[in-house]
């Protein structure tokens, strides 16, 4: 049996993605808007008849699901760039630079990350498995705690002594919950224990052991860090911002071409971007040809980099090392990438957060947060080149 027909076409999937980003409905706007507007829906490669609606909620979300497993997002970036090739002026010159793209997760301290594992072992699983196996509910101090944490959450300022007190407290109430939970499960046998369940109890101990370290050494660096018990895939990336020193999300590196930005490099765990300039220059290379001016910011310049644009006799914009002075003509090549990362590279980023929905990734796994990421991006891209086409088309006209 093969099931039920799709209400879209392959390409319809990728249409509607584009859709999404492009209007910043949510997930039942744009499926309330999709019913009722033609133009979306033949954009998409389908016309549905009067009688006709897509009545699930959860259209939209299934097929975010469908295409970040099985999506090859390198492959799908490669084939949006190969239709725009003509059109993307300046292929010679790139600029590259990271950022990192935000997912909405509540801000994490360590008092909530253990109290959330705690909540879950001693008000969620363990009752329940006590309760489906008649068993005796293990004794604990979880209705104190929560009190106190109810307390402590409603304190306009909490002190260091006062943080340092409830998180001493949650580790024993957390290790004597992994230890009856464990317990039970062996007890039980776990026959009906689910692979989410199973999954998040490993990443509750994994967090305790993190904690408890931490909370031992308050200064030592922690590796791999979980700071949302739900996303444990999420890691602090530190960016050195005044107002927001510390990001939750995706780090981007990204190669611009003529305006149009390309993702060359993500990852949720932190990286050093003056690490990725050799890679993204192949890559510009496999797509535009030969690079003969590179723009990035002053972090790329590394001696390792410089070397390396040297023997290729790529331009940079770095700044000269030792005594002597650029001449009038490399000043003012250098002034002009400068501007153009500045501006150009730079300006896009807000451009995807506040007009592509970039700002908050609000998918909730990391399949489909990359499928947020990629379109969002693209979806800029798009909107570029038509804006270029429709430029062009109404200089023709004139000319005509």
């Amino acid at each position: 049996m093969s099931g039920a027909p799709s209400w879209l076409p392959a390409q319809g999937y990728f249409g509607l993605m584009f859709l999404k980003h492009y209007t910043k409905l949510s997930d039942e706007k744009l499926l309330e808007r999709f019913n009722t507007d033609w133009a979306m829906q033949m954009f998409c490669g389908v016309l549905l008849t009067d009688n006709e609606m897509i009545r699930d909620n959860a259209f939209v979300s299934n097929v975010r699901t469908y295409l970040g497993k099985h999506t090859d997002f390198e492959a799908f970036q490669k084939s949006m760039i190969s239709h725009w090739k003509l059109e993307i002026p300046d292929t010679k010159v790139a600029l590259m630079d990271a950022t990192c793209y935000e997912v909405y997760i509540r801000f994490p301290t360590d008092v909530k990350l253990l109290w959330e594992s705690c909540e879950w072992l001693w008000d969620k699983q363990i009752p329940q498995i006590c309760k489906d196996k008649k068993l005796k509910i293990p004794r604990s101090k979880f209705k104190d705690q929560k009190i106190k944490h109810l307390i402590y959450s409603k304190l306009r300022k909490k002190s260091h002594r006062k943080t340092r007190s409830r998180k001493n407290a949650l580790l024993k109430l957390l290790e004597k919950g992994i230890d009856a939970y464990q317990a039970l499960l062996n007890q039980t046998k776990a026959v009906d224990l689910t692979e989410k369940d199973a999954a998040t109890f490993k990443t509750i101990k994994v967090i305790f052991q993190q904690q408890k370290h931490h909370f031992q050494n308050p200064k030592a660096k922690i590796p791999h860090r979980i700071v949302s018990l739900f996303k444990d895939y999420i890691r602090p990336i530190v960016r050195g911002k005044e107002n927001k020193p510390v990001e939750f999300g995706i780090k981007v590196h990204k190669l611009q071409v003529g305006g149009i930005s390309i993702i060359e490099h993500q990852s949720y765990e932190a990286f050093n971007e003056c690490k990725r300039l050799k890679i993204s220059t192949l890559k510009h290379k496999n797509l535009f040809g030969e690079c003969t001016h590179l723009s990035a910011d002053a972090i790329y310049a590394t001696n390792e980099n410089r070397k390396f644009t040297t023997q290729k006799g790529i331009q940079t914009n770095f700044c000269r090392k030792g005594a002597g002075r650029d001449d009038k003509p490399t000043k003012q090549i250098k002034s002009l990438l400068n501007k153009e990362r500045s501006t150009r590279l730079e300006g896009s980023f807000g451009n995807e957060k506040e007009h592509y929905l970039l700002n908050k990734i609000k998918a909730r796994s990391p399949d489909n947060e990359q499928v947020w990421l990629y379109f969002g991006v693209h979806t800029a891209n798009a909107v570029l080149i038509s804006k270029r086409r429709q430029k062009l088309a109404n200089q023709n006209k004139i000319a005509a």
